[in-house]
């Protein structure tokens, strides 16, 4: 089951900024966080959205280019083409540029004319149970102009669908992962 939740996570590091923008959805992963290394989860991320979104955001790139922003086309030329993404600070991953990095937390966004983004991975193994953590995928919006309001506006319609449709395919995976490898151990 996911949740959704308008606050950052107590653990997380983007708790000490301040934002225009905060959604936050979590769903139980069935296994610590030991047993599962953060780049597994952020190429996890990168490879469990929704196909529709990739419509989208062909569109998106349509419109925004007209206005000299980004598209994700060119952010994707900007990438190295590797298997396995490691998320090693500054690198760029898909979309997203790699900001922060530790042993449960990925931090991941881009700067713009109109906003900055930021999209944190994080798995949180302090639950009241022992055998669970939580994943959360947290989106952190700073606005720097009337035109990025504008821009979002629009977007985080879609935006949520597809951190939900996202987020529930990830969770899927790695607890069938988590599954597979409890019983193989047994």
């Amino acid at each position: 089951m996911i949740e959704k939740k308008m606050t950052i996570p107590g653990g997380s590091i983007l708790k000490k900024d301040d934002f225009d923008y905060i959604d936050c959805f979590q769903g139980v992963i069935f296994s610590r966080m030991k047993d599962i290394d953060i780049s597994e989860i952020g190429n996890l991320f990168l490879s469990c959205g929704p196909d529709w979104a990739d419509s989208l955001m062909t569109v998106r790139d349509r419109i925004v280019g007209a206005f000299g922003l980004k598209t994700g086309a060119q952010l994707i030329k900007e990438q190295d083409k590797e298997e396995s993404l490691n998320f090693v600070p500054g690198e760029r991953v898909g979309l997203f540029k790699v900001f922060e990095k530790t042993e449960n937390e990925l931090i991941m966004g881009e700067n713009d004319s109109h906003l900055d983004f930021r999209v944190s991975i994080f798995v949180d193994e302090h639950t009241s149970d022992i055998s669970k953590s939580i994943l959360s995928l947290t989106t952190t919006v700073i606005f720097k102009n009337w035109f990025g309001r504008l821009y979002f506006f629009p977007v985080q319609f879609f935006h949520r669908l597809i951190v939900k449709a996202t987020l529930k395919k990830m969770l899927r995976k790695i607890n069938q992962s988590t599954n597979r490898n409890e019983n193989k151990s047994m």
